[in-house]
């Protein structure tokens, strides 16, 4: 979906009002369409930062990850760690976010299936990236990742 609106609107709920069952309806939507091959293997949330944890005293991403998980009937594997302090990414420019060593993301142990990497919100591919290649270096055959909405450039909302 395009992060636009009711779209935006319940990636907002879900992330600063805590609405739990916002994920539901995301995690529904997310998985209606889902191809077959994609239904296989563990589903990963995109880890958070530490202090983004505590201060929300919950994880978007991990909620609904957990609930894309239980609809398709795949195991949740919570194995991402994150380890850098930067900012919030919604302040940062497309090149700041995508800098070399600005997201550091670990994985904390082997990762031997395919993998399903989940988040709400696909901005520049930043932060999926960095998921991603710590996935691979655990051993994950292939990651793919699964977002409720993808931010547009102008030029794109134009066509």
């Amino acid at each position: 979906m395009a992060y636009d609106g009711t779209a935006r609107a319940l990636v907002g709920a879900l992330k600063w009002h805590a609405a739990l069952p916002a994920a539901g309806l995301m995690a529904a939507q997310m998985t209606a369409t889902l191809p077959g091959a994609l239904r296989t293997g563990v589903v990963v949330p995109v880890p958070p930062q530490r202090t983004r944890r505590r201060r929300r005293g919950f994880d978007p991403a991990a909620a609904l990850a957990g609930t894309v998980a239980t609809r398709l009937g795949l195991p949740l594997a919570p194995v991402l760690v994150r380890r850098d302090r930067s900012g919030r990414q919604a302040r940062a420019g497309r090149a700041e976010r995508r800098s070399a060593g600005r997201i550091v993301v670990e994985a904390a142990g082997p990762v031997v299936e395919r993998v399903l990497l989940v988040d709400d919100v696909h901005t520049t591919g930043a932060t999926l990236d960095a998921c991603s290649a710590a996935l691979r270096a655990a051993g994950a055959p292939s990651v793919a990742a699964l977002t409720y909405a993808r931010t547009l450039r102008a030029r794109e909302l134009r066509h």
